[in-house]
């Protein structure tokens, strides 16, 4: 059983910085790299997406869409677009995440869908 990863490093100019993994909003991939996004900045590391999800906590971290992987206590709140599809709100950042239909399952137990 793997350990679940506590912190992130990324290369910052000469830098290794250390983000916890709390201080992370989501993860995007974004072509080779994996986009790592807390309140105040974005990095860009090589570890893939899939692999990421192995080591982090599944009670934490969800997966919204194919690129996408949400610290769910960073959300704000869940609202369906006109569209139908599920969107996210966060906390600190102002960009809405898309929850793809693969994944709006993991919503459902919300009782706010009719």
């Amino acid at each position: 059983l793997p350990i679940s990863l506590r912190w992130i490093t990324v290369l910052n100019g000469r830098d290794i910085r250390l983000i916890t993994v709390e201080d992370v909003c989501y993860f995007r991939a974004d072509s080779k790299y994996v986009c790592v996004v807390t309140p105040d900045s974005e990095s860009l590391i090589t570890t893939s997406l899939s692999e990421l999800l192995t080591r982090l906590d599944p009670q934490m971290f969800w997966q919204v869409h194919r690129s996408t992987v949400v610290n769910i206590q960073t959300v704000h709140s869940v609202r369906r677009s006109v569209t139908g599809q599920l969107e996210l709100r966060l906390k600190q950042r102002s960009e809405v995440l898309r929850v793809s239909a693969a994944h709006a399952h993991l919503f459902k137990h919300m009782s706010v869908w009719p």
